[in-house]
């Protein structure tokens, strides 16, 4: 899902933007700002993918929005002035909006934004699994995705591993985040001396474990310090005893 911010000093032409924007697959729109001023704050807030952006503003024009924000969304300029043109793509803009325009104008654009997103977050995580895989015996870090978003998590911070559906997701606190690797390499790849196979489909680290909670016939369940609870088999339970002596 693509998170958007609509930008623009006419209130008939955000509202117009907000209602052909809603009916476009893959694009929420998050906020909605009618100055240049504004524009920025919500940019710095709200960190959106993509910002649909007025040239002609109060307070700052759409180039001097891009020129005040730390952290530079995916550009598509909106205007009735085609003059801005060349400019704005040496901002980089990813796309430039002559007002009016239709659905089908819009909806490409958003693609545009889209190929753009996705090969630099394929290209971000490849470079941060040939750093991962360079380290040394035990993984230390491991790329989760988050949305359009590569995060790098410490291995000590994570609570438990797993696999939903046919997806291997790691449990961080609230948050559960894929990872594009096999159970069975990270099991591997990450310290047995704190992550444990609980059972064929969970991956533990044994530093959030607060409690060993006995189950059905003879089974235990884990009790984590973020309030989840996790199966442990009869056979894995005896070979946790071994770590963990109870």
């Amino acid at each position: 899902m693509i998170k958007a911010l609509i930008v623009d000093d006419e209130a008939p032409a955000r509202e117009r933007l907000v209602r052909m924007a809603s009916d476009i697959e893959g694009l929420e729109v998050i906020g909605v700002a009618e100055n240049g001023k504004q524009a920025v704050e919500l940019i710095e807030e709200l960190s959106p993918d993509l910002v649909f952006l007025d040239v002609q503003m109060p307070c700052l024009n759409g180039f001097e929005v891009i020129e005040s924000i730390s952290r530079r969304p995916r550009i598509v300029f909106v205007t009735a002035y085609d003059e801005y043109a060349l400019r704005a793509f040496d901002v980089n803009a990813v796309d430039y909006l002559l007002k009016p325009f239709n659905r089908q104008r819009l909806e490409e654009a958003v693609r545009r934004a889209e190929e753009t997103l996705v090969r630099d977050q394929n290209t971000h995580l490849s470079s941060l699994l040939k750093s991962l895989a360079s380290e040394g015996q035990y993984l230390t870090r491991l790329a989760v995705q988050d949305g359009f978003t590569i995060r790098v998590l410490a291995v000590q911070e994570l609570d438990w591993i797993g696999i939903e559906g046919k997806q291997v997701v790691v449990h961080h606190g609230q948050k559960i985040l894929p990872i594009r690797r096999t159970l069975s390499e990270l099991e591997a790849r990450l310290d047995p001396a704190h992550f444990f196979r609980t059972h064929r489909s969970c991956l533990v680290n044994l530093d959030k474990v607060k409690e060993i909670v006995p189950w059905f016939n003879w089974s235990y369940r884990l009790r984590l310090t973020n309030g989840e609870e996790v199966d442990l088999s009869r056979t894995q339970a005896r070979a946790l005893r071994k770590i963990i002596k109870w």
